[in-house]
């Protein structure tokens, strides 16, 4: 059986790719006893609010119509933003070479988070050369790796 976010992402990737966009990621969360459904699109020259507006326009009758999820929900649609999650394969070959942030589950070295340049990626574990030192975590050590923005 289907995760709800999966059949989310799938009824949304056409619609999507009609704008001119693409889905990065899709949440379905509870947050202060509220379900929300988040739904994050993403375009080569960034996202703006209007792309937002026009894509929540066009999903929501495809939401209303094929009503996926039985409980009630707040629909929010957003930009990938800058310092984006990291998860898929595809998502760490695009980005090798760029600065992250990893957190861990645990402390590594008497630290959860390590900011770095993302140097490695082999079926979910992760290197990265942090200062000079390249620092291998495994799948089950990562938390999330997420896009660092440097100014």
């Amino acid at each position: 059986m289907k995760k709800i976010t999966e059949i989310i992402a799938e009824l949304a990737a056409p619609v999507a790719e009609k704008l001119g966009l693409s889905v990065w990621d899709v949440e379905f969360v509870k947050e202060g006893g509220e379900r929300y459904l988040r739904v994050f699109i993403d375009k080569e020259d960034g996202v703006g609010i209007s792309d937002c507006e026009s894509f929540s326009r066009a999903f929501d009758p495809v939401l209303d119509a094929e009503d996926p999820i039985a409980e009630s929900y707040i629909f929010e649609v957003s930009s990938a933003g800058l310092e984006r999650r990291l998860y898929r394969p595809s998502d760490f070959e695009t980005y090798m070479g760029s600065a992250v942030t990893l957190k861990t589950f645990s402390p590594k070295d008497g630290k959860k988070e390590f900011a770095g340049t993302l140097c490695g990626y082999n079926d979910g574990d992760v290197t990265l050369d942090v200062d000079g030192e390249s620092i291998d975590f495994t799948k089950k050590e990562i938390a999330s790796v997420r896009l660092r923005v440097e100014f």
